[in-house]
């Protein structure tokens, strides 16, 4: 069975009160509409129309590397009016296409094979996703047949008292016979107080026709949709439980899921502990048997196994096998740190390789540097990457021990098995198995301070 999907994603969205069209709001670090778009290709539907409208150039950029079409919708002149649209990617194509909304980010996997699942051996001519609410003051009621069909959906205002005791109600999620879709999307008007062309109407035109339109309920939170920041930060909440009851059944202990924040895209692997306030975004994998203490923010970064992390930062980066770092490191984009390293307190590394069994122990800065195995710095080194102009390269190599207080004035090399003095300051080669010291013979002037009359009583 042929099988595609038009997501609506046009709308402006006032009450997000944003410059950025609604759609493109991050929920678990991506865009809404992103996730239904991921979701859906999970389900094997690969052919999808985004049909745009409100900051349509910044959705297209944001949606361009996922292989979807577009349909423009000028006018924001109702959900029927927006599938007229997406007439011209329609046309011509037989089966199944899904209706799903670019705001409405907590559909899942299961729940899309489903509904089309349901949909074909029900053999509908359209199905409608709804779910069963407590409360449906303000949403369109599903009324049903006595064969459980769909007889018709009735607005809130226009319920009945009987009417008004069902609590199962229309998700704006469709799937429809696209040859019937396309005689019907023809016969829409707009004949409402609103002047807008309803998708609901096509329901009608079909059951007049005495076509089969069947529903199937889903729980209520998948169809949530999203038109504030309250409801955004709804959706996080609902998103990031899900996600991490995910990750506690994959073998991850997760202390605090309530105060533990990880993105969509992340992996974790079994046996690794994280503690409240952590912060995983992007593409990020973390690999067996780590430990994560609190209050860390990875992003987009490859920490391998047996790694120890307390509250620091990690961008962009990879962490060998048993390396620990922090607390309070920094480690910055295209950093590479080996296995059984330590990066510790008060540490900057930015766009650097770090070796094997390397010791970055505290209050120091690597910055454009290659750096061996087996090195030790001492308290206070800076790596002087930056002239003013352009940043330099450092090349340190394997078994160098830099005392406390050194600067390495980039462009240096520094060759294996040296010693760089403490407070020294280096500006020249260090060839292979020298001391290196750079700083002037100390001075001791006697009497001094009484001369100054700066002794304190």
């Amino acid at each position: 069975m042929y099988k595609s999907a038009v997501i609506l994603a046009a709308g402006k969205g006032k009450r997000m009160k944003s410059n950025l069209p609604k759609v493109l709001h991050k929920v678990c670090g991506k865009e809404m509409v992103n996730q239904v778009v991921d979701t859906l290709r999970k389900c094997d539907i690969n052919d999808i129309d985004l049909v745009i409208g409100n900051g349509a150039e910044e959705v297209r950029k944001s949606t361009e590397n996922r292989g979807v079409t577009y349909s423009i919708q000028e006018e924001q002149l109702g959900t029927g009016h927006a599938l007229m649209c997406a007439k011209s990617f329609l046309q011509g194509k037989d089966g199944v296409v899904a209706v799903f909304t670019g705001d409405a980010p907590l559909i899942t996997e299961d729940t899309v094979k489903r509904f089309i699942e349901f949909h074909k051996n029900g053999q509908y001519k359209a199905t409608i996703l709804t779910a069963i609410v407590q409360d449906a003051t303000g949403y369109g009621r599903i009324i049903r047949n006595e064969h459980g069909e769909v007889a018709k959906i009735v607005e809130h205002k226009d319920c009945t008292e009987e009417e008004l005791k069902v609590n199962e109600i229309n998700s704006g999620m469709y799937c429809f016979d696209i040859k019937e879709l396309m005689i019907n999307l023809d016969k829409l008007n707009n004949n409402n107080s609103q002047g807008e062309y309803y998708l609901t109407d096509v329901i009608e035109l079909l059951k007049n026709k005495e076509c089969k339109v069947g529903a199937i309920s889903v729980d209520a939170n998948e169809i949530k949709g999203v038109n504030s920041r309250a409801q955004l930060s709804e959706a996080e909440e609902i998103l990031r439980y899900r996600l991490n009851k995910m990750h506690m059944e994959n073998g991850v202990t997760i202390i605090d899921p309530k105060t533990t924040y990880i993105d969509l895209d992340v992996e974790i692997g079994s046996d690794t502990i994280i503690y409240p306030g952590n912060v995983i975004e992007g593409k990020t994998v973390i690999k067996k048997g780590c430990t994560l203490y609190p209050n860390s923010r990875i992003k987009d970064s490859v920490i391998d196994e047996g790694v120890n992390i307390q509250s620091s930062v990690i961008l962009e980066s990879h962490i060998g096998r048993n390396t620990t770092v922090g607390p309070f490191a920094y480690i910055r984009p295209e950093s590479n740190i080996g296995e059984n390293a330590r990066i510790g307190d008060f540490v900057e590394i930015k766009k650097s390789t770090i070796g094997n069994n390397t010791k970055v122990s505290h209050l120091t800065y690597i910055g454009d540097a290659e750096v061996g195995s087996g090195c030790n710095f001492g308290c206070g080194t800076v790596i002087v990457n930056y002239d003013g102009k352009v940043k330099n390269k450092t090349i340190i190599g394997d078994n160098v021990f830099i005392g406390c207080n050194a600067n390495l004035v980039a462009p240096v090399e520094v060759e294996d098995d040296t010693y760089i003095g403490a407070g020294s300051t280096i500006t020249k080669k260090v060839p292979n198995g020298a001391l290196a010291l750079a700083r002037t013979k100390q001075v001791n002037i006697e009497g001094w301070v009484d001369k100054k009359g700066l002794r304190k009583k």
